[in-house]
C-alpha cells in the first residue's frame, strides 16, 4: 500500500461522496480510481454497462425494477 497524494478539494468531494455511498473515504476512492480505470479501457460502455459487467463477474444477479 502506498500514498497518494490529491487535492484538498478532491479529498472533500471523496469525503462527502462517501458518506452519501456509505463507504469510508478510501473505499470511496478506491470505487472511483476502479472505474475510472475500467471506463478508460473500455470507452464504449457506459456506466451502467461496466457496472453491470462487474456485478455480473462477481455472480450477483441483477433484477429489472419495473414501476407498477
Amino acid at each position: 500500500m502506498g500514498i497518494v497524494k490529491i487535492s484538498e478539494d478532491l479529498h472533500e468531494d471523496i469525503r462527502k461522496a462517501s458518506s452519501v455511498m456509505v463507504r469510508s473515504i478510501n473505499a470511496q476512492a478506491e470505487y472511483w480510481i476502479k472505474i475510472g480505470m475500467l471506463a478508460e479501457a473500455n470507452p464504449d460502455m457506459s456506466f451502467s454497462q461496466i457496472i453491470r459487467e462487474q456485478m455480473q463477474q462477481a455472480d450477483i444477479g441483477i433484477r429489472k425494477i419495473v414501476n407498477v
